[in-house]
């Protein structure tokens, strides 16, 4: 089931967390190198708090898209404005939850939500299954590397489109 918040109070902010508590933790580590796990994932959910209240949310045209299977977030992604479409960003699955096709079902659907506006996504390049999933859901890499908004490049990452 899709869930679509456009707000931060239409999220459920923990189990949003849960989805993402792997990657907060790889991502706090580098951050914040030194402090205890127990420290770090709490820094980083903060830290994503306060960036999802204060710049995801206020961009306009931004949202979260959460699959939900009983009552449960299993995986989330978020879009955004981004060149003469959208960015898809963060598409993450819970670890228990992966291998179980909720990405691939999470973007189609968000994909049919969206119709035909073009959609662009930065894909790790050894992140074999989000590159699968892309391209199952008709995404074709474009660029070798990724350009995030302010112009900054990421040669670890291919840019995918999906027109």
């Amino acid at each position: 089931l899709l869930h679509i918040a456009r707000m931060l109070r239409e999220l459920d902010f923990r189990q949003l967390m849960d989805v993402y508590e792997e990657g907060n933790l790889e991502n706090a580590a580098e951050l914040w190198p030194g402090e205890p796990e127990g420290q770090l994932l709490l820094m980083a959910e903060q830290s994503f708090h306060q960036y999802l209240r204060e710049c995801f949310f206020p961009t306009e045209g931004a949202s979260y898209f959460v699959w939900v299977e009983n009552g449960r977030y299993v995986s989330a992604l978020r879009l955004e404005p981004y060149q003469d479409g959208l960015l898809l960003e963060a598409l993450e699955t819970k670890p228990g939850e992966r291998r179980k096709g909720y990405a691939e079902a999470l973007v189609k659907a968000v994909l049919t939500e969206v119709g035909e506006t073009k959609i662009y996504s930065h894909v790790g390049k050894r992140n074999t299954p989000s590159l699968r999933t892309h391209e199952k859901c008709g995404f074709r890499r474009i660029l070798e590397h990724a350009v995030y908004a302010d112009g900054s490049v990421l040669t670890s990452a291919y840019t995918y489109c999906r027109t």
